[in-house]
């Protein structure tokens, strides 16, 4: 009898392989990148005071923050700002960087992201 992972999502055919909804990290189902891109919507907004935001899901015990780094720029016709975020489990925490950009009042897309290494 197959165990699948607290995050994973079944596809039609019942395989237990997770489907990568987010472009963070593949452990994340639909409704922890629904409550983790709230969040950085929320901290990635160029009129927000540049806090630090958190997220959390109590049915898969997966959270993570993220963290405007620097202004707001704009590429492209575009809206962008850097993040640093991590994404934790019961285990370990991962942390990440990246940029997201977005059309003036529209939804925020992840543009690149990779592993960073927390300072020590």
């Amino acid at each position: 009898m197959p165990i699948t992972s607290i995050g994973a999502d079944r596809d039609v055919t019942g395989s237990t392989t997770p489907r990568s909804i987010s472009p963070l990290s593949p452990d994340l189902g639909t409704e922890d990148w629904r409550r983790a891109k709230a969040a950085m919507a929320v901290a990635l907004d160029p009129q927000g005071n540049g806090a630090v935001v958190n997220w959390d899901n109590p049915d898969t015990l997966l959270k993570g923050t993220f963290a405007p780094v620097g202004s707001p720029f704009v590429k492209n016709d575009l809206v962008c700002r850097a993040f640093i975020a991590s994404l934790g489990g019961q285990d370990e925490t991962k942390w990440l960087q990246g940029s997201a950009c977005r059309p003036s009042g529209e939804e925020w897309t992840v543009q690149d992201v990779k592993p960073w290494r927390k300072p020590a």
